[in-house]
């Protein structure tokens, strides 16, 4: 009787966002016949919420067997900086072992699986390639295959879903910022995304993994989706989040993405920059304890009030590189990995215009195109 009421209890708080746009976390009743009974292992993070609690949390009020929490980059709590060694630990809430999928253990190893019957996968994605959600989805995928465990995607919307752009991954540059053949900007939700990667075969061996996916309610890719939440410590808000893809370039070079300041992925400089007359002076903060040009003036431009992008913007990038005075100190091979291919940096270096360099991707747009179509769940 206590776990109906529960139960009823969620289901009425999750009623409230009537034709609102509901992710796939709030359709509880769809997934708990799936779960109920079983030892559930979840990869899970601060974004993995219903009504603002906890999906680990709601599951567990619920009298869900949860037996292990896996956590991605930035942590279960999602307080850790990008690129940070995360420890596995215990949840001190709810005494859970938390096992980190970042760092050198991205893949769930086979005695970190043991005991568990199914995966419930909730992590919200924001669409671009580096974002390493989507990679560990896939090793979760492929650890769940070998193991015959199932995996439940609870889906969320994707932010950056209206538009399909950038240079196509070569996979001799395949690594964690970038795994699978598609474009910087792919245009699925993750939900979508777990489906092609079982679809087109990406898994090791051509294994499939028994996936689930909880769908989305009321939504489509057309529509505009703000975050109720950061998805990561450095992308704290709207404009961030859709800057986000064509920004992060500057990772992969000597010019500061924004870090350190209130305003990351916002803006770009670097102290070398010539020409610019915004300046911006880079501190230690939530998400960057030790930023690229800690305590140095930087020189660059200030976006956090451009109109909202529906395409890839190379502009920034190549601007900067004009601007900056020892060009062939610019690219990092950081750079190659963030692009997929080492096309862009050297058109780039040629001076080819960012019109001439959008249009070399079209082909490779249009065949992406046609694979993703098989796998969409919202049109």
């Amino acid at each position: 009787m206590k776990k109906t009421l529960l139960l009823f209890a969620v289901l009425f708080s999750v009623t409230t966002f009537a034709q609102q746009i509901k992710p796939g976390a709030y359709s509880v009743k769809e997934y708990i016949k799936l779960i109920d009974g079983k030892k559930v292992g979840i990869v899970a993070n601060h974004t993995s919420e219903i009504n603002g609690v906890s999906l680990v949390d709601t599951l567990i009020s619920l009298n869900q067997n949860v037996v292990r929490i896996f956590s991605p980059e930035h942590g279960f709590r999602g307080t850790a900086d990008a690129g940070e060694k995360i420890k596995n630990g215990i949840d001190e809430k709810t005494g859970l072992q938390v096992v980190s999928l970042y760092g050198k253990n991205r893949k769930p190893k086979n005695d970190q699986l043991k005991g568990i019957d199914v995966v419930v996968f909730d992590l919200q994605d924001v669409g671009a390639r580096f974002y390493t959600y989507i990679s560990t989805l896939h090793y979760v995928m492929e650890a769940c295959s070998e193991n015959n465990i199932p995996v439940i995607v609870l889906d969320r919307p994707n932010p950056n879903a209206h538009y399909v752009d950038g240079p196509m991954l070569d996979t001799t540059y395949k690594s964690f910022v970038g795994m699978h053949p598609v474009p910087t900007i792919y245009g699925m939700t993750i939900g979508e995304y777990g489906k092609m990667i079982n679809g087109e075969g990406w898994l090791k061996n051509n294994i499939k993994a028994d996936l689930t996916v909880i769908e989305n309610k009321n939504y489509n890719h057309s529509m505009k989706y703000d975050l109720p939440f950061r998805p990561s410590p450095n992308l704290p808000n709207a404009q961030s989040i859709n800057l986000y893809a064509s920004i992060c370039f500057f990772e992969g070079t000597p010019v500061s993405a924004g870090r350190g300041t209130e305003k990351q992925f916002q803006i770009y400089g670097a102290p070398e920059l010539k020409g610019f007359d915004f300046e911006f002076t880079p501190q230690p903060n939530f998400g960057s304890k030790k930023p690229k040009f800690n305590g140095e003036k930087c020189f660059g431009e200030d976006l956090s009030e451009i109109e909202y992008l529906d395409e890839l913007n190379l502009e920034w990038l190549i601007k900067a590189y004009n601007s900056y005075p020892e060009k062939d100190k610019f690219f990092n091979a950081f750079f190659v990995k963030l692009a997929g291919t080492d096309k862009l940096q050297k058109q780039i270096e040629d001076g080819m215009s960012a019109k001439k360099i959008r249009k070399s991707w079209k082909k490779d747009l249009k065949k992406f195109k046609k694979i993703r179509s098989k796998y969409l769940l919202y049109k």
